[in-house]
């Protein structure tokens, strides 16, 4: 009688851990960080397609993280945030300018060394030509891939409403030689 008792209560323990097991996963899951695909060749040669990485969804976005966005029903976009709400962007001669000040771009730097053709990475615009506005306003961020001359981006699908965000694209997790965090830039 004791060691069916035993075997009950032992049981029971199991089947709680597990319990607790599966919330703390959809917890995690749904909550706090989600695994994505990078599909494409818009954020190259920064993040390359098939890479697997952890979105986290705790946090803010700051000019040029990584983040993940509802760009359709069916279908999440990964880009780099380069404007802010209050900011008026401008691009001249492959050099960004966020409210009449210059801004580097040091994860460019390798594709652009890799252009042949002379061209800019970057073609010249400014804000108004693409958002009909003078400034980025509160509640929207402008996005753009890496690889400037394959990307659709706030240059094609226009501004992208913080509510529509994912999360911060902070880890890759695959390939395993791509383990690690992805670098913050300022």
């Amino acid at each position: 009688m004791t060691n069916v008792k035993a075997e009950k209560n032992s049981l029971w323990e199991w089947t709680k851990a597990l319990f607790i097991a599966v919330g703390l996963a959809f917890i995690f899951r749904f909550f706090l960080f989600t695994p994505i695909i990078v599909e494409g060749e818009s954020m190259m040669p920064t993040l390359e397609s098939g890479e697997r990485m952890i979105v986290s969804k705790i946090g803010h976005h700051d000019r040029f993280d990584i983040i993940v966005f509802h760009a359709t029903e069916d279908k999440d976009y990964i880009k780099r945030v380069i404007g802010l709400p209050g900011d008026h962007i401008e691009y001249r001669s492959d050099q960004l300018y966020i409210n009449g000040q210059p801004h580097d771009e040091p994860y460019l730097n390798k594709y652009k060394s890799s252009l042949l053709d002379g061209g800019p990475l970057t073609e010249d615009f400014i804000l108004e030509e693409y958002t009909q506005m003078s400034i980025i306003p509160e509640g929207y961020v402008f996005v753009m891939g890496d690889n400037r001359r394959n990307s659709t981006d706030s240059r094609i699908i226009g501004l992208v409403p913080m509510n529509k965000i994912v999360g911060n694209a902070d880890i890759t997790i695959w390939p395993i030689d791509d383990i690690g965090f992805i670098e913050k830039y300022k």
